[in-house]
């Protein structure tokens, strides 16, 4: 195992007791609200200054994008050559109302690519791991993506809009296309753990608009590495810039790219 993988995965475990402990009692939780129905806790920058500290600790010169605190520069030393990619309470909606889904979502850029992935999931104790070129794994069992090749046979995971809603008509039309040619779709809020669903087979493919890296990086990593592809609405690799993301299994990921391709006016496709 990599050397910087075996530290994310500290990180993410230190990060999970700490979202775990608070889940004991959520009626005492401090919880702000940063713009309509987007939320942050104690929990979240208590679990993301658990993460940071690790990481520093072990590779003081990378440079930091999190959630909550944003982007730390690299102290120096490799000009900014790697980058931890970090999200330390996926699915905070989910976790102040007591409904465990959510994860620890940790990555490693160098330059634009991911080499290391860790999505943690701590209520399971499931943990996700991927190194790129060494393939993905499940608390250390290999995984693929599923053997499914027929869009109406998939099952799909989705996130719908919660903080901007210009894009919502565009949502259902997508949400309405699909849910006639598929064999459903799940939304249950948590990005990261969606594209872990998808590496490890629990879905066959996962569309998004309006994600942020730290929603995607470690998950897109796990789908590549288990065999899937991964892309933004052109098919392209810039899904991490555009924040729009569609993945799955090589042969539904084709047919689900181009029905949503046919429903996007072209102002929104990227």
């Amino acid at each position: 195992m990599h050397p910087a993988l075996n530290i994310a995965i500290k990180a993410a475990r230190r990060a999970g007791q700490v979202i775990n402990r608070a889940s004991n009692d959520l009626e005492g939780l401090k919880v702000a609200s940063k713009q309509p129905n987007d939320f942050v806790t104690e929990v979240d920058k208590a679990a993301e200054a658990a993460i940071i500290e690790t990481l520093l600790e072990a590779y003081p010169n990378y440079a930091i994008l999190a959630e909550e605190s944003g982007l730390t520069p690299a102290r120096g030393g490799n000009d900014g050559e790697y980058q931890w990619i970090i999200d330390p309470l996926d699915g905070t909606t989910n976790f102040i109302h007591g409904m465990p889904q959510y994860a620890v979502s940790i990555a490693l850029a160098r330059g634009k690519i991911i080499e290391q992935a860790v999505v943690f999931d701590p209520n399971r104790n499931e943990l996700f791991t991927a190194t790129k070129g060494g393939g993905a794994f499940l608390n250390e069992r290999r995984i693929r993506v599923s053997r499914r090749t027929k869009l109406g046979e998939a099952l799909i995971g989705t996130g719908f809009p919660y903080r901007e809603f210009d894009k919502i008509d565009l949502y259902l039309s997508i949400f309405k296309e699909l849910a006639q040619k598929t064999a459903g779709q799940r939304r249950p809020g948590a990005a990261s753990l969606d594209l872990a669903y998808v590496a490890c087979g629990r879905y066959d493919g996962f569309w998004e608009f309006g994600l942020a890296p730290w929603d995607m990086a470690a998950g897109a990593l796990l789908i590549s590495e288990a065999g899937g592809l991964v892309a933004d609405l052109r098919g392209e690799g810039n899904y991490l810039e555009t924040g729009n993301v569609i993945a799955g299994t090589p042969k539904v990921f084709a047919p689900l790219l181009k029905l949503i391709e046919e429903q996007l006016p072209e102002s929104v496709r990227g």
